[in-house]
């Protein structure tokens, strides 16, 4: 396994959990309105790299699986077509919440409950822990 795409691909994963745990706490806030001020990373910060994860997760998984998954590569490529639709519907979420003038804490709430969030990252811990576990295999 090339640890470039390995390191890509953790990196995607990494915006995408971090942007999560971020609107979990966002939501929790209360807020009305979109704080702007004091040089703190902000909540369009968090949803941008969260845009490149999830523009790039089903990629950066698929272009492993020849490596790892030899002999089931056919059947892991399938559920990364589950996991690229899921993300997919995931990023259009997020382009919407981007688009708002104001980011408030209820719209953060209604993102982390969508099916498709909560899909998208279910789908890669799925496939992350069956990787690790076929890595694992490997070095035996």
């Amino acid at each position: 396994m090339s640890v470039e795409l390995n390191e890509k691909l953790r990196t995607s994963i990494n915006d995408i959990e971090a942007g999560y745990e971020f609107l979990l706490a966002y939501a929790a806030q209360g807020r009305d309105v979109e704080y702007t001020g004091g040089g703190t990373v902000s909540i369009r910060d968090y949803l941008t790299q969260m845009q490149s994860g999830l523009a790039s997760v089903a990629d950066d998984f698929e272009a492993i699986i020849d490596d790892l998954a030899k002999e089931s590569a056919p059947l892991y490529r399938e559920y990364i077509d589950v996991l690229r639709a899921d993300a997919k519907k995931s990023k259009m979420a997020v382009d919407i919440v981007l688009s708002l003038p104001s980011i408030g804490s209820q719209v953060v709430d209604n993102l982390n409950a969508t099916i498709h969030i909560r899909a998208l990252l279910t789908d890669i811990f799925l496939l992350d822990e069956a990787l690790t576990s076929l890595s694992r295999a490997m070095k035996c």
